[in-house]
């Protein structure tokens, strides 16, 4: 029963069982221990767990090994590297894994200095407790540290698992030039980790075009390296794709994934949900979705998501209430209300977009964040309830951002009223975005509108002021050989410019026969 509890995550269940088996007076043993143990740490109940550690003592079970490091473990999980170190000296039999305990309890508590002391007292290292150490150095960013750790290690310690450890650590703290050392250095031992240590760290620090040439790389030489691709791999890529707008190369990774075995995969589905929703593709990520024989919440999130931004409203609302409905889908969180919320706002449904957010609240107990308050504020000043919007920020729990000022003031221009609101909102964009030009262009537009020339004559003398610039609109756009192309407004870097701009020209002319009025900006 405590093993079943405890492969399905249900911690507390094994916590209670455990005291249910004791009021029953059934002796534990030293296989019962560390599953309790273990459980009291990941359901965060250190009071249970200290009450288990007297039952150890009284049980003769202090000695044992194994029951003495899971102890090290529940202690250093809730901060308590004291107690933990108290055990460790108790422990009259001390093997490897307890010295890597305790070091990573000391690791976990921040205190490096105590970590690194131990371990040089450690009469016995393995590869883990080697790289627990190095990792330790690495999650505080002192990667020199960890470089002469790694040095350090001796051949029989330093295996792939280790050159992987280093890789990552570089990748996380965004030092890509050492990471492109160390991989080539590391060529002989490399495997899909260490691909995806590469990979997936161009992708996490918005690098997205080198983690799409990366995985480029690695397709060129899996065939020598016997190196196939994973779900993170293909996760990865696909996150890259997606910010790019590298529809072909992700319409391609789809038919690779199914190829390689990876077809119902969850997390893959959930990947190219995103990819074919933010390459504007929802019919594919709908089917992608329809497809999946199982769900998780991030599947729902992302495709309710996917379908409010697009203008598919309707349907995203209409999938949130089968979501609700069905008997095998999870419970909504924070990330639903905003695509329900935004899926409200478009369709200018102010009522039934309140009535969401107190159901949030009362039916499943989600606590409103800024961007639920962010989304409400939007949803009422699209809706020309300025005032509406103003009395909900002013009661807001939290501070309104510069998201949520932005949309007040450009709903202001956009309904062409309340110029007070309007100066309200620039002020407190000015003290939280100083330096950004396109909130006072915002509010010059609305005193011309108004007819208010004194006063955007004073504006534009502020704006000049200020000595900021509006930056061009950037855009991406993938290319016939695969390549992704970046451009700018008024762009004349590229080399074809004469013959871009004439095939603009071209539709613009086209537009306007056809009765609309385009300009060329």
């Amino acid at each position: 029963m405590f093993k079943g509890y405890s492969q399905n995550e249900q911690y507390s269940e094994v916590v209670s069982l455990f005291a249910r088996m004791m009021r029953a007076g059934v002796e534990p043993s030293c296989y019962t221990f560390p599953m309790v143990l273990k459980s009291c740490a990941n359901a965060k109940a250190m009071r249970e767990g200290g009450e288990a550690h007297c039952l150890v003592i009284k049980t003769g079970f202090k000695s044992n090994p194994y029951v003495g490091t899971t102890l090290i473990e529940l202690y250093s999980s809730g901060g308590e590297s004291g107690h933990a170190y108290k055990v460790f000296g108790e422990m009259p039999l001390r093997n490897v894994v307890a010295w890597t305990s305790m070091i990573n309890g000391f690791i976990g508590c921040g205190d490096m200095a105590s970590a690194r002391k131990l371990f040089e007292l450690a009469p016995e290292r393995d590869a883990v407790l080697w790289n627990t150490l190095v990792s330790g150095y690495l999650e505080t960013g002192d990667l020199v540290m960890a470089r002469k750790l790694f040095d350090r290690m001796g051949g029989d310690h330093k295996d792939v698992m280790s050159w992987n450890t280093m890789l990552s650590g570089y990748c996380e703290n965004g030092d890509f030039g050492a990471s492109e050392i160390l991989f080539e250095e590391m060529r002989p031992l490399r495997n899909v980790f260490s691909w995806n240590a590469l990979i997936g760290g161009y992708a996490r620090h918005g690098r997205f075009s080198e983690a799409v040439s990366t995985f480029k790389r690695m397709l060129l030489v899996e065939s020598e390296s016997h190196v196939c691709a994973n779900d993170a791999t293909l996760v990865a890529v696909l996150s890259a794709c997606s910010r790019l707008g590298a529809l072909d190369l992700g319409k391609w990774l789809h038919t690779y994934s199914e190829t390689i075995g990876y077809k119902g995969n969850v997390y893959v589905d959930n990947a190219l949900i995103d990819m074919y929703s933010k390459c504007g593709l929802i019919k594919n990520a709908s089917d992608v979705f329809k497809s999946m024989a199982k769900k998780d919440l991030i599947s729902w999130n992302t495709i309710i998501g996917g379908l409010a931004m697009h203008g598919h409203a309707a349907d995203a609302l209409a999938l949130f209430t089968q979501m609700k409905e069905e008997a095998t889908a999870p419970a909504p969180d924070g990330i639903t209300f905003i695509g329900v919320l935004c899926a409200c706002t478009h369709l200018g449904l102010v009522e039934d977009g309140l009535a969401y957010f107190h159901s949030m609240m009362t039916d499943y107990s989600v606590a409103p964040q800024i961007e639920h308050y962010g989304c409400v504020v939007d949803m009422y000043a699209r809706a020309g309830l300025l005032n509406q919007a103003m009395d909900l920020i002013n009661k807001m729990p939290v501070e309104a951002d510069g998201v949520i000022w932005a949309s007040l003031l450009g709903a202001c221009r956009v309904h062409k009223k309340n110029v007070e609101l309007a100066e309200l909102a620039l002020e407190r964009l000015i003290e939280l975005e100083p330096g950004n030009p396109s909130n006072y262009l915002m509010l010059s537009n609305i005193y011309g509108d108004a007819g208010k020339w004194e006063k955007l004559s004073k504006l534009k003398v502020a704006m000049r002021d200020t000595g900021s610039r509006k930056l061009p609109g950037c855009s991406l756009i993938e290319v016939n050989d695969g390549r992704v192309a970046e451009f700018y407004s008024s762009d004349e870097r590229h080399p074809e410019k004469e013959e871009i701009y004439g095939c603009l020209k071209s539709l613009i002319r086209l537009t306007k026969s056809q009765g609309q009025g385009y300009e060329l900006c």
